[in-house]
């Protein structure tokens, strides 16, 4: 099954992509409804309108499939890490760290963009993509999950782009913080959620998702990876995010950026120089992930922004001066 949002005039359609059309859920229920009943009740709901006429998918137009209740973004695959610290750092190097546990960082659920959304581009000089899968979770979600039950709280999957200014990046983590500010203005999801079953015949007895993920600049080949490349199947993230906290249904976990040319960063840190070039107004970046479709989005013009002065030297004083 395939899940999505769409527009359609000036309303917002919530439902299956079945062939060429789309179907809203019965009732007027939403992805967020489907997500919370878990794959059963969406199959029920399925089954329910699979013979409705819908409206043509040409005739609307996609957007993000889901609101996300939190969105954690991973960092799981050895060979990006080596090419974006020889980027950001000056040398390749994977922490000793990364190899103890799948480490994400939670981004920015309120720029979220969909499926042919023109993407302004920030304050930044490198701006880049990240080619990701990313899980949807439905169900009751829960706390300290075991394995199976992070398995059963796999809904679905989709494609993300973790938009990335580099610049931005490197700087704030020399504060020992972030990504933040190089992430916080866009990420995409899409073109819509491919339930866990659909992708079940690429998962292999380790539980990695064994589909190629490929991305495209204008339409030339930048990055292709196998995404069973991470160092972690979905699960065992679901297992983490979950350990003294809770998911819930709603909630996505990006895999992070896939290896072999998933972002421009390490391309540039293998190569030492800008090649190939930063983003600019125009490119056009296209995701093409196995049994799950293609993401395509246009980057637009830079925003404004407001100059915010260098921090003041302060006195460090303890009282306030009489007077």
């Amino acid at each position: 099954m395939r899940i999505a949002r769409w527009l359609d005039g000036g309303a917002v359609g919530e439902g299956f992509v079945i062939g060429e059309r789309v179907v809203a859920f019965a009732d007027a229920a939403t992805v967020a409804d489907i997500l919370a009943g878990g794959l059963d009740a969406a199959h029920t709901a399925y089954r329910a309108v699979a013979g409705d006429a819908g409206r043509p998918l040409s005739d609307v137009r996609l957007t993000a499939p889901v609101v996300p209740a939190s969105l954690r973004d991973f960092v799981a695959f050895e060979e990006h890490v080596e090419g974006v610290s020889a980027s950001v750092d000056g040398a390749s190097d994977v922490a000793a760290e990364w190899y103890e546990y799948p480490t994400f960082y939670f981004t920015n659920t309120h720029t979220l963009s969909g499926p042919g959304d023109v993407v302004p581009t920030p304050v930044t000089a490198r701006l880049d993509f990240e080619l990701e899968v990313a899980v949807v979770l439905g169900g009751p979600g829960g706390a300290d999950l075991d394995a199976d039950a992070a398995t059963r709280a796999i809904f679905g999957y989709t494609i993300m782009n973790d938009w990335s200014a580099r610049d931005l990046q490197a700087r704030e983590m020399k504060v020992r913080l972030g990504p933040a500010k190089g992430k916080d203005f866009g990420t995409t999801l899409g073109p819509w959620i491919v339930t866990a079953d659909e992708l079940a015949p690429y998962v292999d007895e380790e539980g990695f998702l064994a589909v190629r993920a490929e991305v495209y600049v204008n339409d030339a080949l930048v990055g292709e990876d196998l995404v069973s490349n991470a160092g972690w199947p979905f699960a065992e993230f679901v297992m983490y995010a979950s350990r003294n906290s809770r998911v819930v249904a709603g909630d996505v976990l990006g895999s992070g950026t896939v290896g072999n040319g998933g972002c421009l960063a390490e391309l540039w840190g293998r190569a030492g120089t800008l090649v190939p070039p930063p983003l600019r107004e125009g490119d056009v970046v296209r995701m093409v992930v196995e049994g799950i479709g293609e993401l395509v989005n246009t980057v637009g013009a830079a925003g404004a922004a407001h100059p915010i002065p260098p921090a003041r030297h302060r006195s460090r004083a303890r009282r306030r001066t009489p007077g």
